[in-house]
């Protein structure tokens, strides 16, 4: 194999494919990536078998057509120290060469017929969604998806196809998210729902710009446009009853500007981790809870349809994390009282958030 690319280009394909490699296990043929150049394209594949990307590069210089493999992080280091010119990327005698003028780099390298193989379309299902909505609402509810959760189900993001909608649930026990997109969808038993890994949420938002088919089975979602090839193992464990988890009536609905919330929040927040938010007729209060007996308060004036004092208990970045994934200038606060879940929505998103234990 001989190709010859410009270094930056280089640089960034190997870094976008930086994330996808077995970082635990130096000693695996994961923690390489798969070089592969032919019919004047560039495919640079990197997975650790739960996630995997590969990326396309077009009409480049391939002077010698073949494979190899190589170690992400040495690569990266190598191509940082090159200058911003063409480099010679060449196998010989079972090594990987980089080459820029006088400077020369020997790697070592697996055999490239072992390096795992994608999972192929087949006969999964088309994914009929925009895929910048998609991402879109994969960003909203991203921040109420657990991480490390004892149920392994509430590590990823639910995707619930309905015949008019899907919805996107994320959890971590204490609060919920739900975004929904409108649209119809045609809905087919036991293939109505998948639930994605949050790390698989994450690389799918930084490549979900352009126009992208997305496919998927019980095991596997699989994302193709014109630039990359995506696939991430999918979560195969019952998700709770998020429909549930929603109450049905409340005893008080507010709308609420977006900018002063934040502001009153901002303020005290500096302080505390959680707070104390008292909804008056003509105001809004928010209190430090504190473990450590140091105490913060503001108030902000604004006129409201409460006709006696709401009292919400909130742990900080619950509300923050709402806030920020909306674009309103309003939202609507839903609530019974103190001791009980209470719901925030705007822009299609709605949090289930249960009050702060003190």
């Amino acid at each position: 194999m001989k190709f010859i690319i410009n270094k930056m280009l280089f640089n960034n394909v190997i870094s976008n494919t930086s994330p996808y490699v077995d970082k635990k296990d130096i000693s695996s043929i994961t923690s390489h990536i798969l070089i592969e150049a032919k019919d004047g394209t560039l495919n640079v594949r990197a997975t650790d078998y739960e996630i995997g990307l590969k990326y396309k590069v077009k009409n480049l210089n391939i002077q010698v057509e073949g494979s190899a493999t190589a170690n992400v992080s040495t690569l990266l280091s190598i191509l940082k120290g090159l200058k911003d010119e063409d480099i010679i990327v060449e196998t010989m005698n079972n090594f990987l060469f980089i080459r820029q003028g006088k400077s020369k780099f020997k790697l070592p390298m697996y055999n490239s017929l072992d390096f795992p193989q994608f999972p192929e379309i087949g006969n999964k299902k088309k994914f009929e969604i925009d895929s910048n909505s998609f991402a879109r609402g994969l960003k909203k509810i991203f921040p109420t998806i657990d991480t490390n959760h004892p149920n392994f189900a509430l590590n990823g993001a639910f995707v619930d196809i309905k015949e008019n909608s899907i919805n996107l649930v994320g959890t971590d026990g204490r609060r919920m998210g739900l975004y929904t997109i409108e649209g119809k969808n045609e809905v087919l038993p036991n293939e109505n729902y998948l639930n994605i890994p949050k790390r698989a949420i994450n690389e799918m938002q930084k490549l979900f710009f352009d126009s992208v088919e997305i496919y998927y089975d019980e095991s596997s979602l699989i994302a193709i446009s014109e630039n990359f090839e995506f696939f991430t193992k999918l979560i195969n464990r019952k998700f709770p009853d998020y429909e549930r988890a929603i109450p049905k009536e409340f005893a008080h609905v507010l709308t609420l500007p977006r900018d002063k919330f934040l502001e009153g929040m901002k303020t005290i927040s500096m302080v505390c981790e959680k707070m104390k938010i008292t909804i008056k007729p003509n105001s809004l209060i928010f209190e430090s809870i504190s473990e450590d007996n140091s105490e913060a308060k503001t108030e902000i004036e604004l006129v409201n349809d409460v006709v006696s004092d709401l009292n919400l208990r909130i742990t900080n970045r619950y509300i923050f994390d709402f806030l920020n994934s909306i674009e309103n200038i309003h939202f609507k606060l839903e609530y019974n009282n103190e001791e009980s879940a209470f719901l925030v929505s705007s822009d299609g998103l709605i949090n289930v958030i249960m009050p702060t234990i003190l």
